[in-house]
């Protein structure tokens, strides 16, 4: 049924029938059409606000992969530096001191790449902080390890051409010591277990029963053999050249004569506990060029691993257990 709308007119006093022509109804659908136009876009948009696409959120998943891909990442790095630290600390007071090879500076180790720009396409990159600080630890992370090589050979170049020196050098534990047992005392402060003060203790004892053999720990001639009834009792002095002469005290008894040529691992003589000795053990000392060093700084020869390693010098520098 059709609706018919009519209007009053106050001047005849009636209603008078509105003819609505295909004008207005035109008029009409175009109103509503853009009404339920301008209604859709906004739902649209409001839509693509609130609601990820099944697209985005693949994209949104996989960003958030690579950033625990990135922290997994920088945690690695963290490790790896810490062990390059190490490498970096054991070649500079270890093998360039034995060898007398020139310290590589800081500055180098540790440079930077200077120049151009060269993470300037990542920064347009999303996360491009994090992007850009892990490409430049890794960028100096190669470059350290890059210089350790370069250390390394040199180093290795050095062994090749010394190998006399190599074989001089006390790089070994006086006495069997594969179980770390038998470490009492090493180098540093402790209280005298005669005097009862506090004095350095210039060397490592090594506890272990009478007549446990002692060996020469490097190539040399037997600078000195002696007998003493007070300070290191009997004792063996080794003159391996190079600058290095090694001492090994309160032996029970000797077995070589001065003037005699020694190989590292020749028995040179038994614990014992002659002289100022609370108990039967070994001291030793290392002498390089007239001054006495850590003996633990030389075991590079043994067949420990770092986490033996690392036991002994706790076990030495923690322990009181003094017998000289």
């Amino acid at each position: 049924m059709q609706n018919t709308h009519y209007k009053y007119d106050p001047e005849t006093l009636s209603y008078k029938e509105i003819k609505r022509g295909m004008k207005y109804y035109a008029k009409r659908a175009v109103f509503h059409l853009t009404f339920g136009l301008v209604v859709s876009i906004g739902l649209f948009f409001l839509y693509v606000y609130i609601f990820d696409s099944p697209k985005e959120k693949k994209l949104k998943r996989e960003q958030h992969e690579l950033l625990a891909q990135y922290e997994q990442m920088n945690r690695r790095l963290d490790q790896i530096e810490q062990v390059l630290e190490d490498i970096h600390s054991r070649d500079e007071n270890i093998y360039r001191v034995i060898y007398e090879a020139d310290s590589i500076p800081v500055s180098v180790r540790k440079a930077g790449f200077g120049g151009i720009n060269r993470y300037k396409e990542m920064e347009t990159m999303p996360n491009s902080d994090l992007i850009i600080a892990t490409a430049k630890r890794l960028d100096v992370v190669s470059k350290q390890l890059y210089v350790q090589s370069k250390s390394f050979d040199e180093i290795i170049k050095l062994v090749n051409s010394n190998n006399e020196m190599l074989r001089c050098i006390p790089a070994i534990m006086p006495i069997n010591n594969k179980d770390l047992t038998r470490t009492a005392s090493g180098w540093g402060w402790r209280v005298h277990p005669v005097y009862k003060i506090k004095k350095f203790h210039e060397g490592m004892d090594f506890s272990a029963p009478v007549g446990t053999e002692i060996y020469a720990t490097g190539d040399g001639v037997v600078a000195s053999v002696e007998t003493s009834f007070s300070g290191y009792g009997k004792h063996v002095k080794i003159d391996h050249g190079f600058g290095y002469m090694t001492l090994y005290g309160h032996m029970s008894k000797f077995n070589v004569r001065p003037g005699q040529k020694v190989k590292r691992g020749d028995v040179i003589g038994y614990v014992g506990s002659t002289g100022i000795s609370t108990g039967p053990h070994l001291h030793y000392e290392v002498v390089k060029k007239g001054q006495k060093v850590n003996p633990q700084l030389y075991y590079f020869q043994e067949d420990l691993d770092a986490d033996d390693y690392e036991r002994m010098i706790e076990i030495s520098t923690n322990s009181n257990r003094t017998f000289d």
